[in-house]
This record gives structure tokens, C-alpha cells and sequence, in this order.
């Protein structure tokens, strides 16, 4: 099975998304600030990971390339309404910007 984390400061939005992909038979768990989702990511291993800019503790899109360095299984989307900057990324392939608001048909077009 595989094991998605969402790192965002909306409740609403992670339990909303928890409860999707818990109905499409993936493993989720939910984070609400950058530092517990970065622990997270260590201690629970996640094959995809949905990843807010705008954190109450700091950016996670800063983290993105090095989340990816250290973890080579790892797939993240950027997720955010303000259209950041999108970090260096030297894994095009296993990073993917999502803007804030997605559709449930967005959400099945990822193909995760």
C-alpha cells in the first residue's frame, strides 16, 4: 500500500484530501507544520507527498529539493494558491506544482 503525507496549515483541505485517498486504498497521514511533516518524512518513509508553501513555521517548498536528495522513492507536489516560485529541481520527474483550488478531477488526473 502505498503512504502519502500531507503537509498543509488547512485542516479542512488535509482532511478532505485524507479522506480521498484513504477511499482509493493509500495509507495517509497529515501534517499541519513544516517541522512535523519534515520528522514525519524521516520516521514514516512516504512515496508521495503533498507539500503547502506557506507553512506557519516556514516555506516547504524551500525543503522540496532536499526532501527529494535524501529521499530518492519520493514523489512531492507543491501545493499553494499564491503561485510561489518553484524551487531548483533536479528530479522534474518526481515534482509537480498542484495550484490551490484543485478538483476532485485534477486530483484523479495525477495518476498517483
Amino acid at each position: 500500500m502505498k503512504k502519502i503525507l500531507i503537509v498543509d496549515d488547512e485542516e479542512d483541505l488535509c482532511m478532505l484530501l485524507k479522506i480521498y485517498f484513504t477511499k482509493k486504498k493509500y495509507e495517509v497521514s497529515v501534517a499541519n507544520t513544516l517541522s512535523e511533516g519534515l520528522l514525519k518524512v524521516n520516521i514514516w518513509n512516504p512515496d508521495i507527498l503533498f507539500l503547502d508553501n506557506n507553512l506557519p513555521d516556514g516555506l516547504g517548498w524551500e525543503k522540496a529539493p532536499m526532501l527529494l536528495d535524501e529521499n530518492p522513492n519520493l514523489n512531492i507536489l507543491l501545493i499553494s494558491a499564491f503561485h510561489p516560485t518553484v524551487p531548483d529541481n533536479s528530479h522534474p520527474d518526481r515534482l509537480r506544482v498542484i495550484e490551490k483550488p484543485f478538483s476532485q478531477q485534477q486530483l484523479n488526473a495525477l495518476n498517483l
